[in-house]
């Protein structure tokens, strides 16, 4: 390798990145090239590291205890912290023939002394590791304007009409579609007319509304194939100067793409998924909103938008196709006399990728609660049909348990309370992540102050519901291996019992004693910080861990496209080193607060 290589690869990897161009040469004169054959120990507890080992070519394994830890390739980097500590648990062996660059110890140190920016890579607190490594992270990503195709975004309706129909009615065809343009057939030709076309051909040359509206269509399409990428499209508007492009497939039109929506797609098209669900009139029309929303994610992951923001805003349109499910299918004169409430990951907020429904219905005391019965399952209904899978325990307004009046659910709520037991624990719990999306939300706050005044002085309750966040073992060992399942998910680890959940739970369980009303899990731990019961370096500690356990999650879910029972196993052996750095690290934070919850609720003496 010429010296121009090695100093353009060096220059190329985190962090020797953060090192001056003039530093990079001058390390190079201490660094040698080195081959190891297959099967080569290179660091282990009884053999010493004597170098950093930055790979050209080959494969190196870590394993603790025989177990494999991190598979190191082209690019990366080993082992800063045998160096930094002098010993290791660890055992790196060359899986396949080696290549690599050796910087000697004594070097290494160095420039750790010598390099604030280099050190603090190896040295930083946990907050900002997590932050520098994910914007490493989504730098190095590829923008998905580069690889999005035209199916991804919102196409509008055709409306199309004969070329001899009266300029009139074919307006009155456009504005009952609900269509922006007016396609306009003439024997094999198609034409179109925009606003342009009115405002030129018919209001400025006082053209009578009777002509045929072929009279003023512009033909000569522009097209483009329905498959083809959206940054070809974005050339054709550029090259051919127009706002519009007819999507086509197999020479079918199948659709309009506005320029408008094409430069919003990429800034931020939320509002054109919103826009579609207002717009929609039947169940039909809102599922095509699906796809949108599953590329809303990818792109918005992509680009290093965090993953709290990208689940409320999830949950926000989620939210908007509850709302426009429940106008619907509930007649206008008992809307207002009900709560449609969601519960779990969608009440808090924090929904990414639409798992089982949680759903309820609280009706205003003196109503007759039969009456909504007919509606509500025809609401889960639509809810399928749309993709949003059926609760397995069947917490869902179609169950007559989850659908009553307010004096119905205080009477439940307190013998949930009184209970103790398993299932009535795990049904408070769903009810305190409860949020109004539809009707009439005065409903459940009167639920929830109901709720905050059977907690007065109830420690025993309240312990007992935090115990439950210390059910599932972190899957991390002490020597900071994964451990991961072994049977029908083998290779893989539960990441929502290993970590989400402890953190989602025990943080409820807090906002519940501190009478704290917000639902969603972030803001509950701002909350609980500003009330003085977590100091502001945990506090922020635990949303990072949190961030990532749910990115984690996410990214997974997008790579490798699982159905909703599944998509909490992840293979940590298919991200990234980065990412399995992040996650060792999110789950010692689990256990940290898992420690916090057994002495702040004296967890060891609940049996």
């Amino acid at each position: 390798m010429s010296l121009f290589d090695q100093k353009a690869l060096l220059m190329s990897i985190h962090p020797f990145d953060l090192l001056g161009e003039r530093m990079i040469e001058q390390l190079m004169t201490h660094m040698d090239i080195a081959y190891y054959p297959k099967e080569t120990v290179l660091i282990a507890p009884r053999v010493r590291a004597q170098s950093l080992c930055i790979i050209i070519k080959g494969i190196v394994n870590e394993t603790i205890e025989g177990e494999l830890q991190n598979v190191y390739g082209e690019r990366d980097s080993f082992d800063p912290n045998a160096l930094i500590y002098g010993n290791t648990q660890s055992t790196f062996m060359v899986a396949e023939d080696l290549i690599c660059y050796e910087l000697p110890k004594e070097s290494f140190l160095n420039l750790l002394q010598d390099v604030e920016s280099f050190q603090n890579y190896f040295m930083q607190d946990f907050i900002t590791k997590h932050q520098n490594l994910k914007e490493r992270q989504h730098q190095n990503e590829l923008t998905p304007f580069m690889v999005s195709r035209v199916d991804e975004i919102y196409l509008h309706a055709p409306c199309f009409v004969d070329a001899t129909l009266s300029i009139k009615k074919a307006l009155h065809e456009m504005a009952q579609k609900d269509s922006e343009v007016i396609l306009v057939r003439d024997g094999a030709s198609i034409g179109i007319v925009t606003d342009t076309n009115l405002r030129e051909k018919v209001l400025l040359c006082e053209k009578s509304t009777q002509d045929p509206i072929g009279d003023i269509a512009t033909f000569g399409l522009v097209t483009i194939e329905k498959s083809d990428f959206l940054f070809n499209a974005l050339l054709l508007f550029t090259k051919h100067g127009v706002k519009r492009l007819i999507v086509v497939e197999d020479d079918t039109i199948v659709g309009i793409l506005e320029q408008l929506d094409l430069l919003s797609h990429f800034a931020n098209h939320t509002h054109l998924i919103a826009a579609s669900i207002d717009r929609a009139r039947n169940i039909e029309e809102l599922h095509n909103t699906q796809r949108s929303l599953t590329h809303l994610i990818s792109s918005l992951t992509s680009k290093g938008v965090k993953i709290r923001y990208i689940s409320k805003l999830v949950s926000q349109l989620n939210s908007k196709m509850y709302a426009k499910v429940f106008e619907m299918v509930v007649p206008l004169e008992l809307q207002n006399k009900c709560a449609l409430i969601v519960m779990g990951s969608e009440g808090r907020g924090e929904q990414i990728l639409r798992t089982d429904q949680d759903n309820a219905l609280i009706i205003r005391d003196g109503e007759d609660e039969t009456q909504f019965e007919p509606y509500m399952m025809k609401f889960n209904e639509h809810l399928l049909q749309l993709g949003f899978p059926k609760c397995s325990g069947n917490v869902m307004v179609s169950n007559p348990y989850w659908r009553r009046s307010v004096f119905g659910y205080k009477t439940v709520i307190s013998e949930w309370v009184e209970s103790l037991d398993e299932e009535a624990l795990l049904c408070l719990s769903i009810f305190l992540d409860a949020s109004c999306v539809a009707g009439d939300e005065s409903l459940l706050i009167r639920c929830r102050e109901y709720i905050c005044e059977h907690f007065e002085g109830r420690s025993d309750v309240l312990a007992h519901l935090a115990k439950s966040a210390l059910v599932f073992e972190t899957p991390l060992t002490l020597f900071s291996r994964f451990v991961l399942e072994r049977a029908l998910h083998e290779g893989e680890l539960d990441i929502k019992k290993g970590g989400i959940f402890a953190i989602v739970h025990g943080i409820r369980i807090l906002a519940l004693e501190h009478k704290i009303l917000s639902t969603n899990t972030t803001q509950r731990i701002k909350e609980l910080n500003n009330s003085g019961l977590f100091d502001k370096q945990f506090a922020s500690e635990l949303i990072e861990a949190y961030d990532t356990l749910l990115e984690i999650r996410l990214r997974s879910m997008l790579l490798q496209q699982q159905k909703s029972q599944e998509q909490n196993y992840i293979n940590p052996n298919l991200f990234s080193k980065t990412h399995r750095d992040l996650l060792k690290d999110a789950f010692r934070i689990v256990n940290t607060f898992k420690k916090f919850l057994t002495y702040h609720f004296h967890l060891e003496m609940v049996v």
